[in-house]
């Protein structure tokens, strides 16, 4: 199976509805690694290795977000797998 990698930055109503942790329990639930963090535009970045079909689980499910979320644009850079995270966190 391939891998693959994703950066995303996630703009809209993003901020104050745990955007950032319902992310880390969808990738945890898919197997992904990465990070994610609050941008100071109100904004969300995040990005994702693992498998190519379970990195395109996680921008599918970023184009809506978790309950409370309003996403009205989501920017993908596809990337170079490197393998470099060991699990999923939540950046400060």
């Amino acid at each position: 199976m391939a891998k693959s990698r994703a950066k995303l930055i996630i703009k809209g109503i993003v901020q104050g509805v745990n955007f950032r942790y319902y992310t880390q329990r969808e990738a945890r639930k898919y197997n992904v690694t990465g990070w994610v963090r609050n941008l100071v535009d109100e904004s969300v970045a995040a990005v994702f290795e693992g498998e190519e079909e379970d990195v395109e689980a996680m921008v599918q499910w970023c184009r809506h977000g978790p309950p409370g979320a309003q996403v009205t644009e989501l920017i993908v850079q596809p990337d170079e797998y490197r393998g470099e995270f060991q699990s999923f966190s939540v950046k400060f």
